[in-house]
């Protein structure tokens, strides 16, 4: 770890809301919502402070945050309006420093370790800038590293008093990451998810200090190089560098549908369409992935995910349609209801386009991908189909 480091990690709070307020200022102050309709399978994107007093929380189904809060108010999301105001607040960041990690369209980290200023100053006048400029609200995590300082704009966050924004400012002086992680619950530390946390409580591990504290080489037997990581992690080290340039880690697509569908051959249908589009955005940013995933979700909402790894990376139609069939395949049951269904494709990287069709002739067409796409979008995917030569 290197202590001359400082990491501020920037988080707008309930972003969409808080510009949905910007749009319209009578919201303020009321229990709503951002998200899809709830009478059309729509599921909440972000609410307000308000609405979370009465256990509305994001990704609840959109029909259950209005039964648990009568009276919420629903709000189509604006997008445009969002992105427009995200790249306000990184073109801000970037007055700043150039050392600037965009994680999301409402979160990012920015190293200010060349900035001749106390750091809890230039967090300070960077939150009143946003918020005087933008009408932003955000809250801010300052630390030696990211990891450390995410934790801190957490923890901030769930200290704020309760009813509005957090507006949360919490730093970590270099050389106290360790102690200021003990006491937290294992859940908050990056890796940890429900079937780690449920495996460290075996081990009698509930707080982040018991992980720092139980001797590595015992973790590493019990859990892998995951072990070794979260010991590592739960004393406060790590040395990752702001990315200033973010490689997707994958290009997906999915579908609710509007009511539940029993049908294999429509379902089998959206999962062309929806290849389709993978295939054309992996495409237009010079991708290909060799792992096909499919994400299926059933009426009941149980939530099941296949993949398969090929030996060479692919971003076309063809190769990435035909193994999102034949996974979804060897999960269908024929009679039960589905409700989502996904395709993405992961471990990618850049390079030229992957031509895999039906010939050597074929591949040495870069364009043929787009022309044959776009017949495919206007006539059907069956409208180009492999050759047979006498």
């Amino acid at each position: 770890m290197n202590p001359t480091r400082t990491i501020i990690h920037l988080d707008l709070d309930a972003f969409f809301c808080a510009v949905e307020e910007k749009r319209d200022p009578t919201l303020r102050g009321k229990a709503f919502a951002v998200g899809g309709d709830p009478a059309h399978r729509g599921v909440v994107a972000s609410c307000s402070y308000a609405a979370r007093q009465f256990g509305v929380r994001s990704a609840m189904p959109m029909f259950q945050a209005v039964r648990v809060c009568p009276g919420l108010i629903t709000v189509t999301p604006h997008r445009s309006a969002y992105k427009r105001d995200s790249d306000q607040v990184m073109e801000i960041l970037h007055t700043l420093t150039d050392q600037v990690e965009q994680l999301s369209i409402d979160e990012a980290f920015i190293d200010i370790s060349l900035i001749d200023e106390p750091p809890t100053k230039v967090a300070k006048n960077l939150q009143e800038r946003i918020q005087k400029e933008l009408s932003l609200p955000c809250s801010l995590g300052i630390a030696s590293n990211k990891l450390v300082a995410k934790i801190a704009t957490d923890v901030g966050k769930v200290s704020a008093p309760g009813g509005g924004y957090p507006r949360s400012m919490t730093r970590v002086p270099p050389g106290q990451e360790a102690a200021f992680l003990a006491p937290l619950p294992a859940d908050m530390l990056w890796g940890v998810g429900p079937k780690t946390k449920q495996r460290l409580h075996q081990l009698d591990m509930r707080t982040i200090g018991d992980i720092a504290n139980f001797p590595i080489i015992e973790l590493s037997q019990a859990l892998g190089k995951h072990g070794y990581d979260l010991s590592k992690r739960a004393k406060g080290i790590d040395h990752r560098p702001i990315l200033t340039k973010r490689v997707a880690k994958s290009i997906s697509n999915e579908r609710t549908f509007s009511q539940d569908k029993g049908n294999k051959a429509e379902i089998l249908h959206e999962l062309s369409t929806l290849s389709d589009k993978v295939a054309r955005r992996l495409r237009k940013k010079s991708l290909r992935g060799r792992t096909v995933q499919i994400k299926v979700r059933w009426a009941n909402f149980d939530t099941l995910t296949r993949q398969i790894t090929l030996t060479k990376g692919v971003n076309d139609y063809e190769t990435i349609s035909t193994q999102a069939e034949a996974l979804f395949e060897e999960v269908w049951k024929s009679g039960r209801a589905i409700r989502l269904v996904g395709v993405g494709v992961s471990n990618l990287d850049r390079g030229a386009h992957q031509l895999n069709l039906w010939g050597p002739k074929v591949k040495k067409d870069v364009q043929l991908q787009k022309v044959l796409g776009e017949l495919r979008q206007k006539y059907g995917k069956d409208v180009i189909s492999e050759g047979i030569q006498d």
